[in-house]
């Protein structure tokens, strides 16, 4: 079922780029690091980006996530 809402098979589901419009939440505890590496569409590729970028490219909602 992931595969055929996002495009991206369990280990790969990267914050972008999905086959339909999904809604995304983002730690914010991931604020406290220069560089978050992001899952690229393949359980063995990432991606770099800050905090910032990542908001703005995916549209994020920002929620208390971890304890």
């Amino acid at each position: 079922m992931l595969k055929k809402i996002t495009g991206y098979t369990i280990g790969g589901v990267s914050p972008t780029g999905h086959l339909t419009k999904i809604k995304i939440f983002i730690d914010e505890t991931l604020n406290r690091f220069s560089s978050i590496f992001a899952a690229a569409g393949h359980p063995n590729a990432v991606f770099e980006i800050n905090f910032k970028n990542l908001i703005a490219l995916t549209s994020g909602e920002i929620n208390e996530i971890t304890e």
